[in-house]
């Protein structure tokens, strides 16, 4: 129960005696880089929270794909086809590092729900903050040059993974190939290269090793008023 409330914002408002009743129940799961942990059109029984590691979730045909979200420690998935039986998962979840998660079957989850209020109304928000990222990638795609989509990216990972240094540099500890960010904003792998080389001789950003550097954040998001 500690570590969930340690590493999991969801159950720091969760009521400790049903905490206490549910931890029996939950499951620890580790997944190595690149493990599918479900795929787009498995049915869904579990909702998984991230311990440690991210996690890719995207949606794909046979000709392309288009990166949805990565999650990291403390953020969940697979709520969706929890809430209504017969649902399919409308995504695929993959282990983009090592992952550990915690996992809770749809019954046990339900049982969560029926005893704390409080429980739909944290699903709600979590929600409505996804969507408004949904919306905000669909105007993106819709409204921004390829650069400035990369641009808006780079500076997304730096909030939700990277750590800022006292030089003002934001490095982001997590390997991100070309064709991965290629994934999520909508572009060949071969844009994305030249954007990136572009970024790099203008020592706005550094990658090495496939770990990436924001060498100067302000004027990355200065470049997408340019």
């Amino acid at each position: 129960m500690n570590k969930l409330r340690a590493n999991i914002p969801f159950f720091k408002d969760i009521d400790q005696v049903l905490l206490e009743t549910l931890v029996p129940y939950m499951r620890e799961e580790a997944y190595k880089k690149g493990s599918v942990i479900f795929h787009e059109g498995d049915e869904g029984n579990q909702i998984f929270f991230v311990r440690s590691g991210m996690v890719s979730i995207y949606t794909s045909n046979k000709a392309k794909r288009i990166t949805l979200a990565y999650l990291a420690k403390g953020e969940y998935f697979g709520e969706m086809a929890l809430m209504q039986p017969g649902l399919s998962r409308s995504a695929t979840a993959e282990a983009l590092t090592a992952v550990k998660v915690y996992s809770l079957h749809r019954s046990d989850f339900h049982q969560l729900v029926e005893k704390d209020r409080n429980v739909p109304f944290l699903l709600l928000n979590y929600t409505m903050e996804r969507l408004r990222k949904a919306n905000n990638q669909i105007y993106d795609l819709t409204f921004l040059t390829v650069q400035n989509r990369i641009i808006r990216r780079l500076l997304d990972l730096g909030k939700e993974v990277g750590s800022t240094r006292e030089d003002g540099t934001c490095h982001i500890p997590v390997k991100i190939t070309h064709q991965q960010l290629a994934d999520t904003v909508g572009a060949a792998r071969e844009t994305v290269s030249k954007v990136m080389i572009e970024l790099q001789d203008q020592a706005l950003i550094e990658l090495s090793n496939k770990k990436l550097t924001l060498l100067n954040p302000e004027a990355l998001i200065s470049k997408l008023h340019d």
